[in-house]
């Protein structure tokens, strides 16, 4: 049975390898460790591993981690992004517990983070989220939608748009995977040059992780890669 420590190790030097193979950096790609169901004491040998970010798809769930990892003295050294679709009603949570939220899909939502967002806190991080594939069942704005959203984003002052995040419809052509990541690219090219602070583009996941990478991606986000369906040995 393999465990976290040897799974991160293999996803580490995947990310390396296509990222040399597509003359980027390694360290230009940061691992988000999805541990949305993971109880804690799995996340902790992920840590015990050298991984510091996770995302959370779950609100309360990620609180009560969040918090697990913050009375052990742990949480500075750990990050932790919301990759979930946002309630309204779930807001004030991430605001006030969260380094990231990457689904800002809509102006009322970004303002509820704004005003929600404790005065002693660090401005949130956001993505805003793309619906790419245009697909009904998932969360996102159409790109023609982006540049209004961004604009009112950059004038909240207790958020920080860091720049654009995608789950496009499964693809299993490596050439369909691309175009759609290249679109992606481009539009956080664009979004760049406007805003000097974007930095992430959030997109890649275990099955289209190697497109996404030669596109641009800053950020690919792996669960199953890591944690696995079944439990772990001790070690």
């Amino acid at each position: 049975m393999r465990t976290i420590q040897q799974n991160l190790e293999d996803v580490r030097n995947s990310i390396a390898t296509m990222s040399q193979d597509c003359a980027r950096a390694p360290e230009e790609v940061t691992l988000l460790a999805v541990s949305k169901t993971k109880p804690v004491a799995v996340i902790a040998k992920a840590i015990a591993a050298g991984q510091r970010t996770f995302g959370e798809n779950y609100v309360q769930e990620g609180v009560d981690k969040i918090q697990h990892f913050a009375a052990l003295q742990e949480g500075t050294a750990l990050e932790w992004h919301f990759i979930g679709p946002l309630q309204s009603n779930k807001s004030r949570l991430v605001a006030e517990h969260f380094a990231w939220c990457q689904t800002v899909d809509r102006l009322r939502i970004a303002q509820r983070l704004n005003d929600q967002r404790p005065a002693t806190m660090t401005p949130l991080n956001v993505l805003i989220q793309i619906n790419i594939s245009d697909e009904q069942s998932k969360s996102g704005i159409v790109l023609d939608a982006l540049p209004a959203l961004a604009e009112a984003i950059v004038a909240l002052p207790n958020l920080m748009l860091r720049g654009l995040m995608a789950i496009p419809a499964p693809e299993v052509v490596y050439p369909r995977q691309l175009a759609v990541f290249c679109q992606m690219n481009d539009a956080f090219l664009a979004l760049r040059q406007r805003y000097p602070q974007v930095d992430t583009l959030s997109m890649g996941m275990t099955d289209d992780m190697a497109a996404a990478i030669a596109a641009g991606s800053t950020m690919v986000r792996l669960g199953t890669a890591i944690f696995g369906h079944r439990g772990y040995s001790p070690a």
